[in-house]
């Protein structure tokens, strides 16, 4: 079965590119080259970068930066939801047993 593509145009910098991608995957990429145009302009205006390519590179960076930093933040909160689930287990087990012992 083949998946149908959309041909989508976007610009970033005032720069027009033509990318396909699944259709069902247009918004996402919509929304992608939006964040990018963002972070590239606010690059840009800074007046401390200069040039397209560094630009790009330091505009992949600061995005890679946050993607690194919200895995983190989730793998912290899978460890304390396990962590919770572990001691929620223990007590209802110890219920369980404590509410055992009284029947014999």
């Amino acid at each position: 079965m083949t998946e149908m593509y959309a041909h989508v145009n976007i610009k970033i910098l005032e720069k027009e590119y033509q990318v396909s991608c699944p259709a069902e995957e247009r918004m996402d990429l919509l929304d992608s080259a939006e964040m990018l145009n963002a972070q590239m302009r606010e690059i840009r205006d800074s007046g401390k970068v200069v040039g397209l390519d560094r630009i790009a590179v330091m505009a992949a960076l600061n995005m890679a930066n946050e993607l690194i930093k919200s895995r983190h933040g989730g793998e912290m909160l899978e460890t304390e939801a396990k962590a919770r689930l572990q001691t929620m287990r223990s007590r209802v087990e110890g219920a369980l047993q404590a509410g055992q012992q009284l029947d014999f």
